[in-house]
């Protein structure tokens, strides 16, 4: 039986979790299938790479000239593209069925509609222009490309947690499908997670886990009275949530 900390299968973990959360070709690499669910301590790993590439690419828009307003623009591109817009998706549909639906049921329905609604729309660009405004806020390229690492590495480390302690909304759907997630794989991606954070510095670092926790706990409370648990649109959801409010600590933190 292989070591489950072995080189190739940590670094299968890490290809899968790229595979999933982002549009990186990492499958032709020749990596072994893993368990989703084990493997998921790696979802702050495939976070951090797209925190990379946005950094780079606010960097190098610096480096032309241009403006940290049109840097952030290239910036949030990137990540977008990266991503296919995975996470997006679970806000919009998130706020669809959470504002529109009457009944659970009514709720359920509408989020698995792919059709973007009044308060999808709404929720898109309120997420879309706060992320937009905090990384312009914080301008200069070293800050911005520590900023988008530690958000989108933070973001995703939630990710499992939620899982861990939220049960599935319904039986069938991507999220039931991933399985049960172990709480030390839960607890190994809260920890990059933490140490994703630490380039804020000590203080806005600290900020940053406070702010996470109460919309972590939050989205709970707010997901299980809504529709009784999570859904990978509620993933979504919290990963937006949560890389803007480490964005929001970030520009606070490099713009005093």
């Amino acid at each position: 039986m292989e070591d489950r900390f072995s080189p190739s299968r940590l670094l299968a973990d890490i290809a899968a979790c790229i595979g999933f959360f982002t549009r990186l070709p990492v499958a032709g690499l020749g990596f072994r299938e893993v368990s989703f669910a084990n493997a998921l301590w790696a979802a702050p790993v495939a976070g951090a790479i797209v925190g990379i590439l946005a950094g780079l690419t606010f960097g190098i828009a610096s480096w032309m000239a241009l403006p940290p307003t049109l840097s952030a623009v290239a910036a949030l591109a990137v990540a977008l593209i990266t991503t296919g817009s995975l996470h997006e998706d679970g806000v919009a549909d998130v706020a669809d069925g959470f504002g529109g639906g009457t009944t659970r049921e009514r709720k359920l329905e509408i989020m698995k509609d792919s059709r973007n609604g009044t308060f999808g729309v709404v929720a898109l660009v309120l997420t879309l222009l706060a992320r937009w405004a905090a990384i312009a806020a914080i301008g200069a390229p070293g800050a911005a490309f520590a900023a988008l690492l530690a958000a989108h590495a933070a973001s995703r480390a939630l990710i499992p947690g939620f899982m861990t302690m939220v049960a599935p909304a319904r039986p069938e759907g991507l999220s039931a499908g991933v399985g049960e997630v172990p709480a030390n794989v839960a607890l190994a991606a809260a920890a990059i997670g933490l140490l994703a954070l630490l380039p804020l510095g000590t203080g806005s670092a600290f900020a940053a886990v406070i702010c996470l926790a109460f919309l972590f706990f939050g989205m709970k409370r707010l997901t299980e009275r809504q529709i009784g648990g999570q859904t990978g649109d509620v993933l979504g959801a919290l990963q937006q949530g949560s890389e803007i409010l480490v964005l929001f600590v970030a520009a606070s933190h490099f713009s005093s």
